[in-house]
């Protein structure tokens, strides 16, 4: 079976409590959830999230035999480049998710130091963006 690595980001435990308006409504776990309902047992999702970004870039570096990896970098997106070079030692399918709308959202936001290492992202759908994901690997694994 083919594995996923689903990793999340920086408050992104805090999800149902931020700012609905750029997160929605749903928690990390109801996320989780709605992944493997979506997944249906296809692959094998192994999720994980911390606050901590050196946590972020040992997760990826025991995953580089995964098939896949799903992340949301949170606020590292715009300040790791450390994970950014963990992502670029990983060679299956790096797919980049966002809640929010990150590239219309304040200007600091807009420098991304994770896209040009994953294969797509999707963003602005909230939980959508995570389903979306897994219909992606879906046609592609």
């Amino acid at each position: 079976m083919k594995k996923v690595l689903v990793l999340n980001g920086p408050n992104l435990n805090m999800l149902g409590k931020r700012p609905q308006e750029h997160y929605g409504t749903m928690t990390l776990e109801e996320i989780n959830a709605l992944m493997k309902q979506e997944n249906q047992q296809r692959f094998e999702l192994v999720f994980y999230q911390s606050n901590h970004e050196g946590d972020l870039v040992d997760r990826i570096q025991q995953c580089l035999s995964y098939d896949a990896i799903i992340i949301n970098p949170a606020a590292y997106t715009h300040t790791s480049v450390a994970i950014r070079d963990a992502l670029e030692m990983f060679h299956g399918i790096k797919i980049e998710v966002h809640l929010s709308k990150v590239d219309e959202r304040e200007e600091f936001r807009r420098k991304n130091y994770i896209r040009d290492v994953c294969t797509i992202c999707f963003s602005g759908k909230y939980e959508g963006s995570y389903i979306e994901a897994i219909k992606y690997l879906k046609n592609s694994l």
